[in-house]
């Protein structure tokens, strides 16, 4: 079993990467393989809504950022999401990223459980805990949590490690993390679809 963690701070081992490398230590100390991807500091294409995914099974834009995080997704059985605050929100770059891979993989991201990590100076964690739980919850994916909200706090490079009560949260969304991989959340439990309904309110 394996969990992927994207990183999505421009900063390659900044504060984000210490929260999700304490995920990332905990699960494999649980026998849960763990990979960190980092999403650099390219500009990144945004979703532009051509619909090409659906004829294609992936998105038109094939730079290597979204390449590597689809393959990777197809063989992962969990999937962790961090992101710096920027304006009470996640980093621009990241949504664009995930507009295009929540739409384009969904039978790769479908059942399979999944968590955000926010971090931030001091607010706004809770509104990007927020707006990244959109594209789970949109997915049938479920919501792994923790003992608080999972948000981690430092400003400066490497002040994460101060926050022991942040990253005792990151310990424990691990931990509930591995315990649902090996009890067999996943695809293979998944429930009969019904037949999908659409209702666009415009008539």
């Amino acid at each position: 079993m394996k969990v992927l963690l994207i990183n999505g701070s421009p900063h390659r081992e900044g504060n984000t990467f210490i929260a999700l490398s304490e995920v990332a230590r905990t699960l494999e100390a649980e026998g849960i393989g763990a990979e960190i991807v980092h999403i650099g500091t390219r500009a990144m294409q945004g979703c532009i809504a051509c619909g090409k995914c659906a004829e294609l099974g992936h998105c038109v834009f094939s730079d290597a950022v979204y390449t590597a995080v689809r393959e990777k997704l197809a063989q992962a059985d969990g999937l962790v999401v961090g992101s710096p605050v920027y304006y009470a929100g996640p980093n621009g770059s990241l949504c664009a990223l995930l507009d295009r891979v929540f739409y384009s993989c969904g039978r790769d991201l479908a059942y399979k459980p999944a968590a955000a990590v926010a971090v931030c100076r001091r607010g706004g964690a809770s509104a990007t805990f927020d707006r990244l739980n959109k594209y789970f919850t949109i997915s049938n994916m479920p919501v792994v949590s923790s003992q608080y909200w999972n948000s981690v706090h430092g400003r400066v490079p490497r002040e994460a490690h101060e926050d022991a009560e942040g990253l005792q949260t990151m310990r424990v969304l691990a931990r509930n993390m591995a315990q649902l991989l090996k009890a067999g959340v996943g695809p293979r439990l998944a429930p009969e679809p019904e037949e999908r309904v659409w209702t666009h309110f415009i008539r």
